[in-house]
């Protein structure tokens, strides 16, 4: 029933090119299509692909306001794979075992307004794709507390993080302390959300932190 309830919703409301074209794409095509990121300009984050490269935001605009979830599960196996390879090297320089990912937190309003988080759609199929062998996604252990103007409305970094500053709780302190933490993201480009975020997320004691973006 759900199956025929898609097909009629694709024939009533048709996606566009561009988003046929995404969702046939594999990962190791999008990634042969695209460049990889600059250095972010957070620390310790990982950043995959070039954000001004015009695919890559596609990509990203189809799953933020589209609700694409294909796109997600390209991410996720994006995401997922890159991931992997740090996470080896992680764990012979800092002990980096069992990390816990969670992801940045849209604000209630936001959320609503858009009906879903989509960096959480990202983490939702990385899980599938992991299935708790080398991370365990937990939901709900950050929230955004305040509805702050849009971050690409902003002018700079400065004026980012005093938009961002205090917006961001911690909401199950137990389940983050004394753990090795992934914090996700789609896209980074001043830093500022992810300084914010992180510097919440040392309120509640874990060991390490990294960060990992789609796109930089």
């Amino acid at each position: 029933m759900l199956k025929m309830w898609k097909i009629f919703l694709d024939l009533l409301f048709p996606l566009s090119y561009d988003q046929n074209y995404l969702n046939n794409l594999t990962a190791e095509k999008f990634l042969s299509l695209t460049l990889p990121a600059t250095i972010p300009p957070v620390p310790d984050t990982l950043s995959i692909l070039n954000y001004k490269n015009k695919l890559v935001k596609k990509a990203v605009w189809s799953l933020k306001f589209k609700n694409n979830r294909q796109v997600a599960r390209l991410f996720a196996e994006i995401i997922h794979d890159n991931l992997i390879e740090e996470l080896s090297n992680l764990k012979l320089t800092i002990n980096f075992n069992q990390p816990i990912l969670i992801v940045v937190p849209l604000s209630p309003k936001r959320k609503r307004d858009r009906g879903y988080n989509q960096v959480d759609l990202i983490a939702r199929e990385i899980e599938k794709i992991d299935q708790n062998n080398f991370l365990k996604y937990k939901r709900n252990i950050i929230k955004k507390i305040k509805n702050t103007p849009q971050q690409s409305h902003t002018k700079n970094k400065h004026e980012r993080l005093v938009n961002l500053n205090g917006c961001f709780k911690v909401v199950n302190f137990d389940a983050i302390r004394n753990q090795n933490i992934i914090l996700l993201d789609d896209v980074t480009t001043t830093g500022a959300t992810l300084t914010e975020v992180v510097k919440t997320i040392k309120t509640a004691k874990p060991k390490n932190i990294i960060c990992v973006t789609l796109a930089h």
